[in-house]
């Protein structure tokens, strides 16, 4: 530098000491010339302003508060302790945040700065490019309202608005947030991003996008790294469609498992079937779920709900071979069929529902009474029949929807309450069971084996004529609006009919009678309770 240039720095500097000291005397921390190629000022242009621009390869060149600025031209305002720069700005601050731009505003006082025009700010592990952006080296905060883009090795993230807090190394994007990234892609509204621990928090409208899966919610946090995230306020996870909901959600995508506390719901779009809970867990490798907490399935049958409740219920397998496994307390509900029993499995493809009871153990077997152990088989309800047995199977067409067949097998046991006096009941006993359905109501029935029959006759005026008692191999039941209408009797049958005042009245039930009407699930509440 020539001493003429050396002097009128000087000058300048000496002039800036002298505007440093406020009101209270306090000292300000100074901007300072460290070299230009030319200097000169032009009052009637730029009052106040000290030029100084590039000359013979020599640039601009300031420093303050540690940080050091290069440019093509700068309008240096010594006594406000600012300067505008413009051409090719760099402004860098020790070795850990570098600044380019086309022109760049610097206010020494407040240590605030604006950049504009092909704006990159740059830290080892992030770029950041926009079009205008604020600077707070006070603060160490750095903000943009116009689109911005940064890119952080593994990610890219856009926004239309962005401040950038530097020691804490976090960015709060807000309106029309964007992140990229090889497996997935992230649309907020407004969404907080740590650049060192690679976590996302959102707290507006937010859309992610994976390879085969979806994840919408409001609030919520996503760690971008390990690609996993808990989900709140509206969460959904769509996948293989499925559509997973809950007041929260966890999802961890590596391991495609999944786990959603308080309102649950799992709806199957394909089969028109929804799970419901408050606590579920699911294993997209294995297309299952398991649900807990005051479960319940939901499928449509004959254009009704069927409703299906028990303490646990796992749901395996994809769409079209779906597989439905409920343990423990199970109760059924549709408009005109209700059931309990111990488990469930429900083969979706084929429409076959199967009702079991728990398994008796070896002491069970022995100690209990025939009528202990015929209470824990499973029973099913048409309007006022009661029917129960070893395991019931329920036969749906999975075309029409419709139930098809209803299958009994072992202790095969049907109790209807009589529709003239409650007090009395008809009965029928057997091994094996099978009936069939018409319009969705039950038609006909067949019983097999080892049949004992309490049946109450009437005359066309309504009185008891009375009480059929009969054995046989094999009988018909045909039924009007699921109740019996006729019986037929077929090989050997015996049986006598008993006036009611000559048969023992502890005859007129059978030895494995139980009614269980106080069991029957009449209302949704009542599968809960």
């Amino acid at each position: 530098m020539n001493i003429m240039l050396r002097n009128i720095f000087h000058g300048i500097m000496l002039l800036s000491v002298f505007y440093s000291l406020d009101s209270f005397g306090q000292k300000k921390k100074l901007i300072e010339i460290i070299e230009a190629g030319k200097f000169k000022r032009d009052e009637e242009k730029y009052p106040k302003a000290n030029i100084l621009s590039k000359a013979n390869n020599i640039r601009v060149r300031l420093h303050h508060n540690g940080a050091t600025i290069v440019s093509d031209e700068t309008f240096f305002y010594s006594k406000e302790n600012r300067f505008i720069a413009n051409g090719s700005v760099f402004l860098k601050e020790g070795d850990s945040l570098e600044l380019r731009s086309d022109y760049l505003n610097y206010d020494g006082n407040k240590g605030k700065a604006k950049a504009w025009g092909s704006v990159i700010l740059k830290q080892p592990d992030m770029t950041l490019k926009t079009d205008t952006l604020h600077l707070d080296r006070i603060l160490n905060i750095a903000y943009y309202n116009s689109d911005g883009i940064i890119d952080d090795k593994e990610n890219i993230l856009k926004s239309k608005k962005g401040t950038y807090f530097i020691n804490k190394k976090k960015y709060s994007f807000k309106t029309g947030v964007k992140i990229n990234n090889p497996k997935y892609e992230i649309n907020s509204e407004n969404l907080d991003y740590n650049l060192t621990s690679k976590k996302a928090l959102f707290f507006g409208p937010t859309l992610i996008t994976g390879i085969d899966y979806e994840i919408q919610c409001e609030k919520g946090n996503f760690d971008l790294l390990n690609s996993a995230g808990n989900f709140k306020k509206n969460p959904k996870i769509f996948y293989n469609n499925k559509i997973i909901e809950g007041d929260s959600i966890f999802y961890n995508e590596p391991i495609n498992y999944a786990s959603a506390t308080k309102r649950v719901v799992i709806t199957d779009t394909i089969n028109n079937s929804i799970i419901k809970g408050e606590y579920g867990e699911i294993y997209k490798d294995k297309d299952s779920a398991i649900i807990t907490k005051r479960a319940l399935a939901i499928h449509i049958v004959e254009n009704d709900s069927l409703y299906i409740h028990a303490d646990t219920l796992i749901g395996t397998g994809p769409s079209d071979k779906r597989i439905l496994r409920g343990y423990y307390g199970v109760k059924i509900l549709k408009s005109d069929i209700k059931g309990i029993s111990d488990s469930i499995y429900f083969d979706e493809s084929t429409g076959k529902i199967e009702l079991h009871k728990k398994p008796l153990s070896k002491k069970q077997r022995q100690v209990l009474s025939l009528k202990s152990k015929l209470k824990l088989n499973p029973v099913i309800w048409f309007k006022d029949s009661q029917m129960s047995g070893n395991e019931i199977n329920l036969l749906t067409d999975v075309k029409t929807r419709k139930l098809d067949s209803l299958l009994i097998y072992g202790n095969s046991f049907v109790i209807e309450q009589d529709s003239i006096d409650r007090n009395n009941f008809n009965q029928i006993e057997g091994v094996n069971l099978n009936g069939d359905f018409m319009n969705g109501t039950l038609n006909n029935l067949k019983v097999f084996k080892n049949i004992k029959v309490i049946y109450y006759l009437y005359n066309d005026d309504g009185d008891l004529i009375g009480i059929d008692k009969t054995v046989c191999s094999e009988l018909n039941i045909k039924l009007e609006s699921n109740e019996i209408k006729n019986i037929t009797f077929y090989t050997s049958p015996e049986g006598k009919v008993h006036p009611e005042d000559e048969l023992d009245p502890n005859l007129k039930l059978l030895e494995g009678f139980i009614w269980r009407k106080t069991e029957k699930p009449e209302t949704l509440d009542d599968i809960f309770q």
